[in-house]
């Protein structure tokens, strides 16, 4: 087992967010090439979270809140409320543009969540793009002596989410009261990670904390322990047998199209997001 801890990074905007992965010597876990965590904040009015439109080719982003709301829009006319337990998965493809908003609030608003990026199959890397929303109650649900366990995407002990995937994966969302047990087996062939989102946990003697995450060895079994109420995001899958490049919000197995796409973004090529003039420029 090998634990990092997640880092700040800007996205833009002043919006602040730890990410966990990439990093050096772990740029990914299974087809997972992102995980940022968000929050826990308060929203006000004047000061309301803003990641104005940008681009993305290559991957899927999954979008799981824990508080607040996200308007989001994109350049497929979806315009839609992310709400608490809702997964918002939305397919890149070839290519789409999309912008994060505060939701619309009275004077303030607690916003935390998780999003991931998923690195999409060579074979699907040129897809058409798609945005899919799927209610709280859609999603499968399991309850054990103090321990709630949600399948987000893909499968576990026999649980399948109904959100669409491009390849073998899983993505849970774990919440377990004090002082409480979970056992978890890596599958052979599959690469897992443990993200500490909330409270606090102990695995084989050692501590970990909000922005800790445990990467297990192949078949590697964990029992973890929470010291405090806690909250665990445990994912990954099968890694793909090419490389994936990665350049802001660019993914591929191809590096001239990391390059096409940097041209597309500058020169205005990619679509837009209906009635939105804002974007982020590409990165210098």
């Amino acid at each position: 087992m090998k634990i990092i801890s997640a880092h700040s990074k800007d996205l833009g905007d002043n919006f602040f967010v730890r990410r966990a992965i990439p990093q050096i010597g772990t740029k990914s876990i299974g087809p997972f090439v992102f995980v940022d965590h968000f929050g826990p904040t308060t929203i006000v009015k004047g000061k309301e979270m803003t990641v104005r439109a940008h681009p993305h080719i290559g991957l899927a982003t999954i979008t799981y809140l824990y508080a607040g709301g996200i308007l989001h829009r994109d350049s497929l006319g979806t315009e839609i409320e992310i709400k608490p337990f809702e997964v918002n998965w939305m397919t890149a493809g070839k290519g789409i543009v999309h912008s994060e908003r505060s939701a619309p609030f009275e004077t303030s608003m607690p916003l935390q969540g998780i999003q991931t990026w998923v690195a999409l199959p060579k074979e699907h890397e040129e897809t058409e793009p798609e945005f899919f929303h799927y209610k709280a109650d859609q999603i499968p649900v399991s309850q054990n002596d103090g321990v709630t366990l949600r399948v987000i995407a893909g499968e576990y002990q026999n649980q399948l989410s109904p959100v669409k995937v491009y390849s073998s994966l899983f993505y849970c969302d774990v919440e377990m009261q004090a002082g409480k047990e979970v056992r978890w087996q890596a599958k052979k062939g599959q690469q897992t990670g443990v993200y500490v989102s909330i409270g606090q946990i102990q695995i084989k003697g050692q501590t970990l904390q909000v922005g800790d995450l445990a990467i297990l060895e192949p078949e590697e079994e964990l029992q973890m322990t929470s010291e405090l109420e806690s909250r665990l995001v445990v994912f990954g899958g099968d890694p793909f047998p090419e490389k994936r490049h990665l350049f802001w919000n660019f993914v591929s197995s191809s590096p001239e199209k990391i390059e096409q796409a940097k041209t597309d973004w500058q020169q205005r090529k990619f679509p837009a997001v209906p009635n939105e003039t804002e974007f982020i420029p590409l990165p210098e």
